[in-house]
């Protein structure tokens, strides 16, 4: 029992010489630079105000944060994959949120690098800017064809002469009426903004100077045919005159431009055989339409700024259908033109030519599929071609039988 008394007494002991140490008198002086170091929460402000390295060191519980970071840290890096925010960065202050952030100022200044591909991309904006060429006059219609007809065979080379010439200074003398009549629109317009009476380089009394030129060139070559072909041309006149007046009145301005065009048809044959055969009627209902239909292509490309500025058309008139309507109207063309063959009695070279225009026109209605302007303008100046076609085929075919 003595035993854990004597235990006990020298803890005892031992306590006491803790105190011991104490006993320097100076103590309650020292006390007072204790309280110095005692203000630790004024020191720790001063550290929070001052700088943020010692915060780090100090803080011992941001070890313990980072041990429960460790785990959503999965979630952080997501989340910084996949919307690179500096909040996430300030929350965590660390080097490796630094690091973190530093990929998402580096991967910003790429994306102005990306921002200067649509400047690469704006320059083939003014690409469709320049219009297409002003068109040339309308394709011709075969106004020799009927001097082969109503000689059946080669005509005379006056007529020849004449009729050539003619068709050329009369389809200037339109194309010159046409542009005074429009001069005033003609600028509102993409594709003959350029125009000479649109741009003020020809003034309007120099174009109508040049129009009464023509007209009285090509009377002064119908002067040299019969009196019955002088009669028809003052008809002609009055149609290819009336032409570029109709689109403000009527959707129809291609028919008429139709029976301009087709009205060589009568004269030329009265001026080969001095007289008009009913049957010639039918190739003028032939050319009336082929007419209607290529100058509808043409009138397909300037439809958008017609129908901003009022001027009326057959491609306006057809809307959505034209395609369809200008398909039947080449094969009611291609129909006259075999009703044609019937009433001459042609033969096999002239149904040649007329497959091959046939298939001029198939290749027209695929151009125009899409209604593209240019594509538009290109099936239009195809009918050169269906032209060529047709009158070789006539006149291959009258050599043959003349001959045989």
């Amino acid at each position: 029992m003595t035993t854990p008394s004597d235990k006990p007494a020298n803890p005892a002991a031992t306590p006491a010489a803790t105190p011991a140490p104490a006993e320097p008198g100076p103590a309650p002086a020292k006390p007072v630079m204790r309280k110095k170091p005692t203000p630790k929460p004024e020191t720790e402000a001063t550290v929070a105000n001052t700088g943020q390295q010692t915060a780090p060191k100090v803080k011992a519980p941001a070890v313990k944060k980072a041990t429960p970071t460790t785990a959503p840290a999965t979630p952080k890096k997501n989340v910084t994959e996949q919307v690179p925010s500096f909040n996430s960065t300030q929350e965590a202050a660390s080097p490796v949120a630094e690091t973190s952030a530093k990929p998402a100022t580096k991967s910003a200044p790429k994306k102005p690098a990306t921002a200067t591909k649509p400047q690469t991309q704006t320059p083939p904006a003014p690409a469709p800017a320049p219009a297409p060429a002003p068109a040339p006059a309308p394709a011709p219609a075969p106004a020799p064809a009927p001097l082969w007809l109503a000689a059946k065979g080669v005509p005379s080379i006056k007529n020849l002469v004449i009729f050539v010439l003619g068709v050329i200074v009369m389809r200037a003398a339109g194309c010159v009426i046409n542009d005074f009549a429009d001069r005033k629109i003609d600028g509102k317009v993409a594709r003959t903004k350029e125009r000479p009476l649109a741009t003020g380089a020809v003034s309007s009394k120099e174009a109508i100077g040049l129009f009464i030129a023509l007209c009285l060139t090509a009377f002064g070559l119908v002067l040299m045919t019969d009196a019955l072909t002088i009669k028809l041309s003052v008809g002609g006149l009055a149609l290819a005159f009336c032409y570029p007046f109709m689109k403000r009145h009527t959707h129809l301005p291609q028919v008429v431009l139709g029976a301009a065009f087709a009205w060589g048809i009568p004269m030329a044959y009265a001026a080969e055989a001095g007289e008009l055969n009913r049957h010639m009627w039918v190739i003028y209902l032939a050319v009336v339409l082929w007419t209607v239909a290529y100058d509808t292509f043409y009138a397909m490309v300037d439809r958008d700024d017609d129908m901003k500025i009022g001027v009326k058309s057959t491609a306006i008139l057809f809307g959505e259908q034209d395609r369809l309507i200008t398909g039947a109207l080449q094969l009611l063309t291609i129909y006259a033109l075999v009703l044609v063959g019937n009433r001459f009695e042609l033969g096999g070279l002239y149904y040649l030519g007329l497959v091959v225009a046939g298939g001029l026109f198939a290749y027209q209605q695929w151009l125009i599929r899409f209604r593209a302007r240019d594509a538009c303008f290109k099936a239009f100046l195809n009918n050169n071609w269906v032209g060529m076609a047709i009158f070789v085929g006539l006149a291959a075919d009258l050599a043959v039988g003349k001959s045989s």
